[in-house]
Protein backbone atom coordinates (compact mmCIF):
# COMPACT_ATOMS: atom_id res chain seq x y z
CA UNK A 1 0.00 0.00 0.00
CA UNK A 2 1.23 3.67 -1.03
CA UNK A 3 2.39 5.66 2.25
CA UNK A 4 0.05 8.35 2.77
CA UNK A 5 3.04 10.68 3.88
CA UNK A 6 4.10 10.25 -0.43
CA UNK A 7 1.15 12.35 -1.43
CA UNK A 8 2.19 14.89 0.87
CA UNK A 9 5.38 15.44 -0.73
CA UNK A 10 3.45 15.19 -4.28
CA UNK A 11 1.58 17.65 -3.67
CA UNK A 12 4.16 20.14 -2.02
CA UNK A 13 6.41 19.68 -5.33
CA UNK A 14 3.22 19.84 -7.45
CA UNK A 15 2.31 23.15 -6.09
CA UNK A 16 5.92 24.76 -6.83
CA UNK A 17 6.31 23.07 -9.67
CA UNK A 18 3.13 25.09 -11.14
CA UNK A 19 4.58 28.27 -9.40
CA UNK A 20 7.73 27.13 -12.11
CA UNK A 21 5.73 26.84 -15.17
CA UNK A 22 3.60 29.73 -15.12
CA UNK A 23 6.52 32.17 -14.23
CA UNK A 24 5.84 33.11 -10.59
CA UNK A 25 9.34 31.74 -9.79
CA UNK A 26 11.65 32.43 -12.51
CA UNK A 27 15.15 31.15 -13.62
CA UNK A 28 17.47 32.29 -10.54
CA UNK A 29 15.17 32.67 -8.38
CA UNK A 30 15.66 31.10 -4.40
CA UNK A 31 13.18 28.57 -2.89
CA UNK A 32 11.70 29.18 0.78
CA UNK A 33 14.14 27.74 2.69
CA UNK A 34 13.33 24.27 3.91
CA UNK A 35 12.44 25.70 7.29
CA UNK A 36 10.28 28.13 6.51
CA UNK A 37 8.62 25.81 4.38
CA UNK A 38 8.36 23.21 7.15
CA UNK A 39 6.34 26.04 8.86
CA UNK A 40 4.65 27.22 6.42
CA UNK A 41 2.90 23.46 5.29
CA UNK A 42 3.01 22.15 8.55
CA UNK A 43 4.94 19.16 7.37
CA UNK A 44 8.43 17.33 8.53
CA UNK A 45 11.86 18.77 7.08
CA UNK A 46 12.39 15.08 5.57
CA UNK A 47 9.23 15.63 3.94
CA UNK A 48 10.08 19.24 2.16
CA UNK A 49 13.18 18.03 1.58
CA UNK A 50 11.89 14.66 -0.30
CA UNK A 51 9.67 17.56 -2.25
CA UNK A 52 12.48 19.67 -3.12
CA UNK A 53 14.73 16.30 -4.03
CA UNK A 54 11.90 15.47 -6.35
CA UNK A 55 12.04 18.82 -8.12
CA UNK A 56 15.68 18.85 -8.38
CA UNK A 57 15.69 14.89 -10.05
CA UNK A 58 13.42 16.74 -12.56
CA UNK A 59 15.66 19.22 -13.19
CA UNK A 60 13.69 22.38 -12.45
CA UNK A 61 15.80 23.37 -9.47
CA UNK A 62 18.99 23.15 -8.10
CA UNK A 63 20.97 23.26 -4.41
CA UNK A 64 23.50 25.93 -3.87
CA UNK A 65 26.36 24.85 -1.16
CA UNK A 66 25.06 26.97 2.09
CA UNK A 67 22.59 29.01 0.00
CA UNK A 68 19.30 26.75 -0.43
CA UNK A 69 17.48 25.56 -3.77
CA UNK A 70 17.24 28.07 -6.79
CA UNK A 71 15.04 27.31 -9.98
CA UNK A 72 16.93 26.00 -12.38
CA UNK A 73 14.82 25.75 -15.51
CA UNK A 74 11.32 26.48 -16.61
CA UNK A 75 10.25 24.94 -19.40
CA UNK A 76 8.22 28.31 -19.53
CA UNK A 77 10.81 30.45 -20.93
CA UNK A 78 12.31 27.90 -23.87
CA UNK A 79 12.49 28.68 -27.34
CA UNK A 80 9.18 28.31 -29.57
CA UNK A 81 7.55 25.15 -30.34
CA UNK A 82 8.19 23.87 -34.04
CA UNK A 83 6.72 25.63 -36.90
CA UNK A 84 6.82 22.51 -39.16
CA UNK A 85 6.18 22.43 -42.62
CA UNK A 86 4.47 25.58 -44.28
CA UNK A 87 2.00 23.26 -46.55
CA UNK A 88 -1.64 22.55 -45.20
CA UNK A 89 -1.89 19.17 -46.95
CA UNK A 90 0.40 16.59 -48.91
CA UNK A 91 -0.60 13.91 -51.00
CA UNK A 92 1.85 11.43 -50.73
CA UNK A 93 4.35 10.12 -53.00
CA UNK A 94 8.02 9.08 -52.69
CA UNK A 95 8.83 7.09 -49.60
CA UNK A 96 11.78 6.93 -46.80
CA UNK A 97 11.83 3.16 -46.81
CA UNK A 98 15.37 2.69 -46.82
CA UNK A 99 16.40 5.24 -44.19
CA UNK A 100 13.75 3.22 -41.61
CA UNK A 101 15.20 0.19 -42.18
CA UNK A 102 19.19 1.77 -42.06
CA UNK A 103 17.46 3.48 -38.84
CA UNK A 104 16.34 0.36 -37.34
CA UNK A 105 19.23 -2.05 -38.43
CA UNK A 106 21.50 -0.18 -36.12
CA UNK A 107 19.59 -0.60 -33.14
CA UNK A 108 21.32 -4.14 -32.42
CA UNK A 109 24.51 -2.30 -31.44
CA UNK A 110 24.00 -2.02 -27.38
CA UNK A 111 26.73 0.29 -26.81
CA UNK A 112 25.39 2.78 -28.47
CA UNK A 113 22.78 5.46 -26.53
CA UNK A 114 19.46 4.94 -28.57
CA UNK A 115 17.67 8.13 -28.90
CA UNK A 116 15.41 6.52 -31.94
CA UNK A 117 13.74 3.68 -30.11
CA UNK A 118 10.34 4.49 -28.55
CA UNK A 119 9.76 2.48 -26.14
CA UNK A 120 11.30 2.42 -22.22
CA UNK A 121 14.15 1.55 -21.61
CA UNK A 122 14.14 -2.22 -19.97
CA UNK A 123 15.17 -0.60 -16.34
CA UNK A 124 11.81 1.25 -16.47
CA UNK A 125 9.91 -2.09 -16.78
CA UNK A 126 8.66 -4.28 -13.50
CA UNK A 127 10.85 -7.27 -14.88
CA UNK A 128 10.59 -9.74 -12.24
CA UNK A 129 6.82 -9.37 -11.51
CA UNK A 130 5.93 -9.62 -14.95
CA UNK A 131 8.42 -12.80 -14.79
CA UNK A 132 5.83 -13.84 -11.84
CA UNK A 133 2.72 -13.10 -13.97
CA UNK A 134 4.59 -15.73 -16.55
CA UNK A 135 4.41 -18.60 -13.92
CA UNK A 136 1.38 -18.37 -12.54
CA UNK A 137 -0.01 -17.77 -16.01
CA UNK A 138 1.27 -21.41 -16.72
CA UNK A 139 -0.21 -22.68 -13.56
CA UNK A 140 -3.79 -21.02 -13.77
CA UNK A 141 -4.66 -21.96 -17.41
CA UNK A 142 -5.10 -25.61 -18.95
CA UNK A 143 -2.16 -27.45 -20.09
CA UNK A 144 -0.21 -24.79 -19.23
CA UNK A 145 -1.01 -21.98 -21.93
CA UNK A 146 -0.03 -24.36 -24.87
CA UNK A 147 -3.39 -24.96 -26.24
CA UNK A 148 -5.01 -21.77 -28.94
CA UNK A 149 -6.70 -18.58 -27.83
CA UNK A 150 -10.42 -17.86 -28.83
CA UNK A 151 -10.24 -15.73 -31.96
CA UNK A 152 -11.60 -12.95 -29.92
CA UNK A 153 -8.83 -13.05 -27.54
CA UNK A 154 -8.25 -14.46 -23.73
CA UNK A 155 -11.41 -13.40 -22.07
CA UNK A 156 -9.43 -11.78 -19.01
CA UNK A 157 -7.34 -9.64 -20.76
CA UNK A 158 -10.13 -8.11 -22.82
CA UNK A 159 -12.05 -7.90 -19.30
CA UNK A 160 -9.35 -6.30 -18.03
CA UNK A 161 -9.30 -3.72 -20.51
CA UNK A 162 -12.87 -3.27 -20.77
CA UNK A 163 -12.99 -2.16 -17.12
CA UNK A 164 -9.33 -0.34 -17.34
CA UNK A 165 -11.28 2.06 -19.88
CA UNK A 166 -13.20 3.65 -17.14
CA UNK A 167 -10.55 5.76 -17.07
CA UNK A 168 -10.99 7.63 -20.13
CA UNK A 169 -14.90 7.43 -19.87
CA UNK A 170 -15.13 4.41 -22.07
CA UNK A 171 -18.28 1.97 -21.76
CA UNK A 172 -16.70 -0.89 -23.41
CA UNK A 173 -17.43 -5.02 -22.27
CA UNK A 174 -15.13 -7.51 -23.26
CA UNK A 175 -17.57 -8.27 -25.83
CA UNK A 176 -16.42 -5.14 -27.98
CA UNK A 177 -12.48 -5.76 -28.25
CA UNK A 178 -10.34 -8.22 -30.40
CA UNK A 179 -6.64 -8.72 -28.93
CA UNK A 180 -4.11 -8.64 -31.33
CA UNK A 181 -0.10 -8.96 -32.15
CA UNK A 182 0.63 -5.53 -30.86
CA UNK A 183 -0.90 -2.07 -31.64
CA UNK A 184 0.40 -2.81 -35.35
CA UNK A 185 -1.26 -5.31 -36.12
CA UNK A 186 -4.03 -3.69 -34.30
CA UNK A 187 -4.16 -0.93 -36.98
CA UNK A 188 -3.00 -3.62 -39.72
CA UNK A 189 -6.73 -5.28 -39.08
CA UNK A 190 -8.72 -2.40 -38.85
CA UNK A 191 -7.23 -0.64 -42.24
CA UNK A 192 -7.99 -3.84 -44.33
CA UNK A 193 -11.33 -3.75 -42.54
CA UNK A 194 -12.60 -0.30 -43.97
CA UNK A 195 -10.31 -0.01 -47.21
CA UNK A 196 -9.88 -1.26 -50.28
CA UNK A 197 -6.65 -1.20 -52.97
CA UNK A 198 -6.93 2.49 -53.99
CA UNK A 199 -8.67 4.10 -51.47
CA UNK A 200 -7.31 7.47 -49.68
CA UNK A 201 -6.67 7.73 -46.15
CA UNK A 202 -6.01 10.61 -43.89
CA UNK A 203 -2.93 10.94 -41.52
CA UNK A 204 -0.77 13.50 -39.83
CA UNK A 205 1.98 15.15 -40.98
CA UNK A 206 4.65 14.19 -39.23
CA UNK A 207 3.23 11.13 -38.22
CA UNK A 208 4.41 7.64 -37.44
CA UNK A 209 6.61 5.76 -40.18
CA UNK A 210 4.85 2.63 -39.33
CA UNK A 211 1.53 4.07 -40.26
CA UNK A 212 2.39 5.51 -43.49
CA UNK A 213 4.49 2.10 -44.60
CA UNK A 214 1.67 0.08 -43.76
CA UNK A 215 -1.05 2.17 -45.99
CA UNK A 216 1.62 2.17 -48.87
CA UNK A 217 1.76 -1.56 -48.22
CA UNK A 218 -1.98 -2.03 -48.74
CA UNK A 219 -1.88 0.38 -51.93
CA UNK A 220 -3.18 3.15 -50.18
CA UNK A 221 -3.62 6.80 -50.95
CA UNK A 222 -2.30 8.79 -48.26
CA UNK A 223 -3.26 12.85 -47.46
CA UNK A 224 -1.40 13.65 -45.02
CA UNK A 225 -2.89 17.12 -43.04
CA UNK A 226 -0.18 19.17 -41.00
CA UNK A 227 -0.09 18.73 -37.50
CA UNK A 228 0.43 21.25 -34.49
CA UNK A 229 3.40 20.32 -32.05
CA UNK A 230 0.66 21.34 -29.32
CA UNK A 231 -2.71 21.02 -30.56
CA UNK A 232 -2.76 18.59 -32.87
CA UNK A 233 -4.13 17.70 -35.76
CA UNK A 234 -5.45 20.73 -37.97
CA UNK A 235 -8.90 20.37 -38.08
CA UNK A 236 -10.19 23.02 -40.32
CA UNK A 237 -8.13 21.59 -43.11
CA UNK A 238 -9.03 17.86 -41.78
CA UNK A 239 -12.92 19.29 -42.60
CA UNK A 240 -11.82 20.71 -45.91
CA UNK A 241 -10.17 17.59 -46.93
CA UNK A 242 -13.28 15.33 -45.29
CA UNK A 243 -15.28 17.60 -48.06
CA UNK A 244 -13.59 18.02 -51.24
CA UNK A 245 -11.73 14.12 -51.41
CA UNK A 246 -13.21 11.17 -51.19
CA UNK A 247 -11.60 9.27 -47.65
CA UNK A 248 -12.17 6.04 -46.37
CA UNK A 249 -10.62 6.31 -43.29
CA UNK A 250 -8.67 8.93 -40.53
CA UNK A 251 -5.91 7.84 -38.62
CA UNK A 252 -4.84 9.61 -35.34
CA UNK A 253 -2.91 9.40 -32.22
CA UNK A 254 -4.94 11.03 -30.27
CA UNK A 255 -2.86 11.49 -27.38
CA UNK A 256 0.63 12.10 -27.36
CA UNK A 257 1.29 11.88 -30.70
CA UNK A 258 4.15 9.87 -32.31
CA UNK A 259 6.39 11.68 -33.75
CA UNK A 260 5.64 15.18 -31.92
CA UNK A 261 3.96 14.06 -28.85
CA UNK A 262 1.07 16.57 -29.25
CA UNK A 263 -2.18 15.64 -28.11
CA UNK A 264 -5.47 17.10 -29.61
CA UNK A 265 -7.52 19.55 -26.75
CA UNK A 266 -10.80 17.61 -25.96
CA UNK A 267 -13.06 20.10 -27.91
CA UNK A 268 -11.06 19.44 -30.93
CA UNK A 269 -11.87 15.40 -30.32
CA UNK A 270 -15.13 15.84 -30.23
CA UNK A 271 -15.14 17.84 -33.50
CA UNK A 272 -13.35 15.47 -35.40
CA UNK A 273 -15.90 12.46 -34.18
CA UNK A 274 -18.76 14.88 -35.38
CA UNK A 275 -17.07 15.15 -38.77
CA UNK A 276 -16.50 11.31 -39.19
CA UNK A 277 -19.72 11.03 -38.12
CA UNK A 278 -21.39 13.15 -40.85
CA UNK A 279 -19.30 11.78 -43.60
CA UNK A 280 -19.51 7.88 -42.22
CA UNK A 281 -16.12 6.93 -42.20
CA UNK A 282 -13.82 4.74 -40.02
CA UNK A 283 -11.66 7.22 -37.13
CA UNK A 284 -8.40 4.15 -36.63
CA UNK A 285 -7.33 6.16 -33.27
CA UNK A 286 -3.77 4.75 -32.68
CA UNK A 287 -3.94 5.52 -28.52
CA UNK A 288 -0.64 3.95 -27.95
CA UNK A 289 0.87 6.44 -25.60
CA UNK A 290 -2.97 7.69 -23.91
CA UNK A 291 -1.67 5.70 -20.35
CA UNK A 292 1.35 7.71 -19.80
CA UNK A 293 0.55 11.32 -19.29
CA UNK A 294 2.46 14.11 -16.93
CA UNK A 295 -0.84 15.70 -15.45
CA UNK A 296 -2.94 14.37 -12.48
CA UNK A 297 -5.41 12.87 -15.04
CA UNK A 298 -5.80 11.20 -18.25
CA UNK A 299 -6.86 12.36 -21.36
CA UNK A 300 -9.81 11.52 -22.74
CA UNK A 301 -9.33 9.61 -26.22
CA UNK A 302 -11.81 10.09 -29.49
CA UNK A 303 -13.69 6.92 -28.61
CA UNK A 304 -14.88 8.47 -25.85
CA UNK A 305 -16.86 10.91 -27.72
CA UNK A 306 -18.55 8.04 -30.10
CA UNK A 307 -21.66 7.21 -29.69
CA UNK A 308 -21.99 5.55 -33.54
CA UNK A 309 -19.30 2.70 -33.39
CA UNK A 310 -17.04 4.46 -35.88
CA UNK A 311 -14.18 5.06 -33.57
CA UNK A 312 -11.70 2.12 -33.81
CA UNK A 313 -9.84 2.47 -30.57
CA UNK A 314 -6.25 0.46 -30.95
CA UNK A 315 -3.80 0.53 -28.67
CA UNK A 316 -1.40 -2.25 -26.65
CA UNK A 317 1.07 -2.63 -23.48
CA UNK A 318 4.09 -2.09 -25.79
CA UNK A 319 5.04 1.64 -24.65
CA UNK A 320 3.98 0.79 -20.66
CA UNK A 321 4.79 -2.82 -19.56
CA UNK A 322 6.27 -5.16 -22.15
CA UNK A 323 7.27 -4.29 -25.75
CA UNK A 324 8.30 -7.96 -26.52
CA UNK A 325 4.79 -9.12 -25.53
CA UNK A 326 3.47 -7.98 -28.02
CA UNK A 327 -0.06 -7.87 -26.57
CA UNK A 328 -2.23 -5.13 -28.09
CA UNK A 329 -6.16 -4.78 -28.85
CA UNK A 330 -8.62 -2.89 -30.59
CA UNK A 331 -12.57 -2.17 -30.31
CA UNK A 332 -13.52 -1.87 -33.65
CA UNK A 333 -16.92 -0.77 -33.03
CA UNK A 334 -18.93 -0.99 -36.37
CA UNK A 335 -16.47 -3.42 -37.88
CA UNK A 336 -16.23 -6.12 -35.40
CA UNK A 337 -16.76 -9.44 -37.37
CA UNK A 338 -14.66 -8.10 -40.13
CA UNK A 339 -11.79 -7.30 -37.91
CA UNK A 340 -12.36 -11.43 -36.42
CA UNK A 341 -12.28 -12.52 -39.83
CA UNK A 342 -9.77 -11.33 -40.48
CA UNK A 343 -7.64 -11.87 -37.64
CA UNK A 344 -8.86 -15.57 -37.95
CA UNK A 345 -7.77 -15.63 -41.52
CA UNK A 346 -4.11 -14.20 -40.59
CA UNK A 347 -3.32 -15.38 -37.40
CA UNK A 348 -5.95 -17.80 -36.07
CA UNK A 349 -4.64 -17.07 -32.50
CA UNK A 350 -3.01 -14.38 -30.34
CA UNK A 351 -0.32 -15.60 -27.87
CA UNK A 352 -1.65 -17.56 -24.96
CA UNK A 353 0.89 -17.07 -22.30
CA UNK A 354 1.59 -13.27 -22.33
CA UNK A 355 -2.25 -12.41 -22.71
CA UNK A 356 -3.10 -14.11 -19.07
CA UNK A 357 -0.05 -12.74 -17.62
CA UNK A 358 -0.83 -9.21 -17.89
CA UNK A 359 -4.29 -9.85 -17.59
CA UNK A 360 -2.90 -10.74 -14.17
CA UNK A 361 -0.89 -8.04 -13.86
CA UNK A 362 -3.70 -5.56 -14.31
CA UNK A 363 -6.46 -7.46 -12.30
CA UNK A 364 -3.89 -7.26 -9.06
CA UNK A 365 -3.24 -4.00 -9.26
CA UNK A 366 0.17 -4.05 -10.36
CA UNK A 367 -0.34 -1.76 -13.65
CA UNK A 368 -1.48 0.88 -11.61
CA UNK A 369 1.32 1.23 -9.58
CA UNK A 370 3.65 0.54 -12.42
CA UNK A 371 2.06 3.23 -13.88
CA UNK A 372 2.75 5.94 -11.55
CA UNK A 373 6.46 5.37 -11.53
CA UNK A 374 6.79 5.08 -15.02
CA UNK A 375 4.91 8.61 -15.64
CA UNK A 376 6.78 10.06 -12.83
CA UNK A 377 10.13 9.31 -14.11
CA UNK A 378 9.39 10.00 -17.76
CA UNK A 379 8.18 13.27 -16.68
CA UNK A 380 11.43 14.11 -15.07
CA UNK A 381 13.26 12.64 -18.21
CA UNK A 382 11.09 14.89 -20.04
CA UNK A 383 12.17 18.07 -18.30
CA UNK A 384 16.15 17.08 -17.97
CA UNK A 385 16.11 16.23 -21.46
CA UNK A 386 14.20 19.87 -23.18
CA UNK A 387 16.84 21.32 -20.63
CA UNK A 388 19.98 19.69 -21.85
CA UNK A 389 18.84 20.41 -25.58
CA UNK A 390 18.04 24.19 -25.14
CA UNK A 391 21.67 24.54 -22.84
CA UNK A 392 23.57 22.21 -25.48
CA UNK A 393 22.22 23.15 -28.88
CA UNK A 394 22.12 26.29 -31.22
CA UNK A 395 20.38 29.25 -30.34
CA UNK A 396 17.23 28.84 -32.92
CA UNK A 397 16.22 25.39 -31.92
CA UNK A 398 12.97 24.48 -31.29
CA UNK A 399 11.29 21.36 -29.24
CA UNK A 400 7.86 20.23 -28.53
CA UNK A 401 6.68 20.38 -24.87
CA UNK A 402 5.14 17.24 -24.59
CA UNK A 403 2.44 16.46 -21.51
CA UNK A 404 3.19 12.65 -21.81
CA UNK A 405 4.57 10.15 -23.95
CA UNK A 406 8.29 9.57 -24.14
CA UNK A 407 9.18 11.83 -27.22
CA UNK A 408 10.34 14.75 -28.30
CA UNK A 409 10.23 16.27 -31.59
CA UNK A 410 13.44 18.88 -32.30
CA UNK A 411 13.48 21.41 -35.33
CA UNK A 412 16.83 22.84 -36.03
CA UNK A 413 18.11 25.76 -38.58
CA UNK A 414 16.87 24.93 -42.02
CA UNK A 415 20.67 24.01 -43.58
CA UNK A 416 20.55 21.41 -40.61
CA UNK A 417 20.52 17.92 -42.18
CA UNK A 418 19.64 15.29 -39.99
CA UNK A 419 20.03 11.87 -41.97
CA UNK A 420 23.86 13.52 -42.39
CA UNK A 421 23.51 14.18 -38.82
CA UNK A 422 22.63 10.84 -37.81
CA UNK A 423 25.41 9.28 -39.80
CA UNK A 424 27.90 11.78 -37.77
CA UNK A 425 25.94 10.97 -34.47
CA UNK A 426 26.58 7.16 -35.43
CA UNK A 427 30.29 7.47 -35.23
CA UNK A 428 29.63 8.82 -31.49
CA UNK A 429 27.80 5.62 -30.21
CA UNK A 430 24.34 7.81 -30.55
CA UNK A 431 21.16 7.34 -32.90
CA UNK A 432 18.55 9.88 -34.17
CA UNK A 433 15.54 9.17 -35.56
CA UNK A 434 16.04 11.75 -38.57
CA UNK A 435 12.32 13.81 -39.47
CA UNK A 436 12.60 12.36 -43.31
CA UNK A 437 11.19 9.26 -41.31
CA UNK A 438 7.54 10.77 -40.38
CA UNK A 439 6.63 11.51 -43.76
CA UNK A 440 6.21 10.27 -47.36
CA UNK A 441 7.54 13.80 -48.60
CA UNK A 442 9.89 15.22 -49.05
CA UNK A 443 10.22 17.76 -45.84
CA UNK A 444 11.25 17.67 -42.30
CA UNK A 445 15.00 17.14 -43.10
CA UNK A 446 16.34 19.79 -40.30
CA UNK A 447 14.23 17.93 -37.69
CA UNK A 448 14.57 15.02 -35.49
CA UNK A 449 12.68 12.96 -33.09
CA UNK A 450 14.11 12.06 -30.20
CA UNK A 451 12.82 9.14 -27.06
CA UNK A 452 13.30 10.26 -23.44
CA UNK A 453 12.53 6.33 -22.59
CA UNK A 454 16.64 6.00 -21.57
CA UNK A 455 16.84 7.22 -17.65
CA UNK A 456 18.48 10.22 -16.90
CA UNK A 457 22.31 10.04 -16.20
CA UNK A 458 25.61 11.74 -17.38
CA UNK A 459 25.76 9.49 -20.40
CA UNK A 460 22.38 10.42 -21.58
CA UNK A 461 23.84 14.53 -20.30
CA UNK A 462 26.85 13.82 -22.25
CA UNK A 463 24.93 12.39 -25.44
CA UNK A 464 22.98 15.13 -25.77
CA UNK A 465 25.90 17.64 -25.49
CA UNK A 466 27.64 15.64 -28.13
CA UNK A 467 24.87 16.02 -30.57
CA UNK A 468 24.25 19.64 -29.57
CA UNK A 469 28.00 20.13 -30.98
CA UNK A 470 27.54 18.13 -33.57
CA UNK A 471 24.57 20.55 -34.74
CA UNK A 472 26.74 23.54 -34.37
CA UNK A 473 29.39 22.31 -36.39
Amino acid sequence: MDNPLNHIYLRISDMLEQQINSGTLKIGDRLPSVRVMCKEQGVSMSTVLQAYYHLEAKGLIESRPQSGYYVRFSPRQLTARPKLSDERYLVGGSTAEDLIAEVYNDLADSTRTVFSLSVPAPELLPIAKLNKAIVEAVRRLPAGGTGYETIQGNINLRRQIARWSVVWGGTLSSADIVTTTGCMNALSLSLKAVTELGDTIVVESPGYFGILQLAEGLGLRVIEVRTDAETGIDIDMLKKVLETKKVKAVILMSNFNNPLGCSVPDENKREIVKMIQHHHIALIEDELYGDVYFSPNRPKNCKAFDDSGLVMWCSSFSKTLAPGYRVGWVAPGLWLEKVKRFKMYQQISSATLQQEAIALFLENGRYEHHLRRLRNTLHSNCLQYIRAIDEYFPSGTSTSHPKGGFLLWVEMAKHIDTYQLYKLALRYGISIAPGRMFTLKDQYHNCMRLSYGLPWSHKVDDALKKLGRLVGG
